[in-house]
């Protein structure tokens, strides 16, 4: 990736700025700050009874990368005394150590669209053929990575993706101008699969394993993403009429895919977003997530970093998929995603294959969420 000193950040920033306007929205004031009440552990749904072991390992996972940051070292010390298979035990560290604030969005309503995603596997080939013709691309040479808040401290975690345009930086190519070949990344391809809403998907979740013609899975994560908004196609085909809300899924929308292959690459463009990938070594057990720990299956969850700090225990109160079924448990925020933007506002890691896919899929539910601060550490100091 090309690397832009500092003398040159805010001449390339400012820039970028202004040649983005048409495509990307510029990093004008930060949305207004959700809220955070202190709250009781007698208030988070069913804390007494659920078993909180299962969401240890994923706990602990979180400490591998918060560990040596002040407020979490203590409390990571002595998690590493707990034992492992004790609920009673653990159920007394977290109320020991933290305190719960519940999150509120900044109309104060405490509800929130809870989403799910998950691990794909999709079928491929290190080299193209007949069948697999669909590239997964690198991450591109000439992609630039202008960290904002370098330049506008009040946008930290904020980021502008461009390229180099003669002397000027201009935004980068759209998903419509990469599937036309208009920027050539021949060279780039990491693999190549046989199914292009497969691939599309494998965007949308940010990770997945590639099942090889010789039967062996190679695992490939998010590496960089080409700066545009993700734009959601099931809300464009409800929108043009070919689905209703209600029907809106990841499978519904296989479903009309299939249906409408003549129609496919004009919707898939609605979405300018683009993700490059990485393969990963033999040695990750599961998709690295935005904190860069593995995620755990049902207890790891995508939130907007803006809001909920990564790393920290979420108790989250929601439905299963399609069902008024009570879901609630203590899970970590250990990822982010291009469409999770706002305070009570999450997406649900499920795991790795079809029924996780099915799951992820079908969850559209309503929920709250309590996040869990070190004591002693109010919430704006995080």
């Amino acid at each position: 990736m090309l690397q832009v000193s500092r003398k040159w950040l805010v001449l390339v920033a400012s820039a970028l700025l202004a040649a983005c306007t048409t495509t990307l929205p510029p990093p004008a004031v930060p949305p207004a700050a959700p809220a955070f009440a202190v709250s009781k552990w007698a208030m988070l749904p069913d804390w007494e009874s659920i078993n909180l072991t299962l969401a240890w390992p994923a706990f602990l996972q979180s400490c591998r990368a918060l560990q040596n940051k002040p407020h979490w070292q203590e409390a990571c010390t002595a998690a590493a005394q707990v034992d492992q298979n004790d609920a009673a035990a653990q159920r007394a560290f977290y109320e020991t150590w933290f305190t719960p604030y519940q999150v509120y969005n900044p109309d104060g309503s405490d509800q929130g669209l809870i989403t799910g995603y998950y691990e794909p596997r999709l079928y491929g080939s290190r080299v193209k053929t007949r069948r697999f013709r669909y590239p997964l691309y690198a991450a591109p040479d000439d992609l630039l990575t202008i960290e904002l808040s370098e330049v506008y401290p009040q946008l930290k975690g904020m980021r502008l993706r461009g390229r180099l345009e003669g002397n000027r930086v201009v935004p980068y190519y759209s998903r419509a101008e990469i599937d036309a070949g208009k920027q050539s990344l021949h060279g780039r391809e990491l693999f190549w699969v046989d199914n292009a809403v497969d691939l599309f998907f494998l965007q949308v979740q940010g990770s997945g394993r590639i099942e090889l013609p010789d039967g062996s899975l190679v695992k490939v994560g998010y590496a960089n993403q080409n700066g545009y908004p993700y734009v959601s196609i099931g809300r464009k085909l409800v929108d043009m009429g070919e689905l209703t809300l209600d029907q809106a899924s990841m499978q519904s929308i296989k479903e009309w895919a299939e249906k409408n292959p003549d129609k496919l690459a004009a919707l898939l463009e609605e979405n300018p977003s683009y993700v490059f990938f990485r393969e990963l070594p033999d040695g990750v057990s599961a998709p690295l997530g935005a904190l860069g720990v593995p995620l755990t299956g049902k207890y790891s969850l995508a939130v907007d970093a803006r809001t909920i700090p990564l790393g920290a225990p979420v108790f989250l109160a929601t439905s299963e998929p399609d069902s008024n079924t009570p879901l609630n448990r203590l899970m970590l925020a250990q990822d982010t995603g291009g469409a999770i933007k706002g305070a009570v506002r999450a997406d649900f890691f499920w795991g790795f294959g079809d029924d996780a896919g099915a799951m992820a899929g079908r969850m559209k539910q309503q929920g709250r969420m309590w996040v869990l601060f070190p004591k002693g550490v109010e919430p704006a100091l995080n």
